[in-house]
């Protein structure tokens, strides 16, 4: 008892100090109309199909937690290349998205835009509608190929909630790392 009325406290102080306001699903949202996730959502893992440079037909997976507490719907996805010597090109119009696991997939999602912004090198999904909280989600994203040059290749996940003006919430890297041809002529 005591510690749910040292939050209650705790929280009125937060609103009436910081300009937090809380709804009725319990999403934050600042004065100047941000909103933030309550709990966020968590980078589950990221993994490929294929580790070999070049290959066709891979399919690079990020599995996203939802919390049941996350206090707003999933609205949008960001994937950014930080580090690798090259620039991944997609096949943007085969992206897809669905709740479960890359090994076990459940319903598929709808999407909305997937964009590509070649100067960040960074690729945007859409829901539509937004995930609810409470799923676990993957979104299945096809390069055209894989890198030609071997080595770590870094992919920032980013979420964002619902609202006109949201805050991404930085989820985490997905770290990939490619190899030259195992088959190779040279040792």
């Amino acid at each position: 008892m005591r510690v749910a009325t040292l939050f209650g406290i705790t929280l009125s102080l937060a609103i009436s100090i910081g300009g937090v306001a809380v709804t009725g699903t319990q999403a934050v949202q600042l004065r100047d109309g941000t909103v933030y996730f309550v709990e966020p959502p968590k980078l589950v893992k990221a993994t490929t199909t294929y580790k070999d440079v070049n290959i066709l037909g891979g399919t690079y997976y990020f599995t996203i937690n939802l919390p049941e507490n996350a206090g707003e719907s999933l609205q949008k996805v960001t994937i950014a290349q930080k580090e690798g010597v090259e620039n991944i090109d997609y096949n943007l119009n085969d992206t897809r998205a669905f709740v479960g696991t890359s090994d076990r997939k459940e319903t598929r999602l709808k999407l909305g835009a997937v964009t590509n912004e070649r100067k960040t090198r960074t690729v945007s999904v859409n829901f539509d509608p937004p995930v609810t909280p409470g799923q676990t989600i993957t979104i299945a994203l096809r390069p055209v190929s894989n890198p030609s040059f071997s080595g770590v290749y870094l992919l920032g996940v980013t979420a964002f909630p619902v609202g006109e003006k949201s805050h991404g919430q930085f989820l985490g890297f997905g770290r990939f790392q490619f190899y030259s041809n195992r088959g190779s002529w040279f040792p």
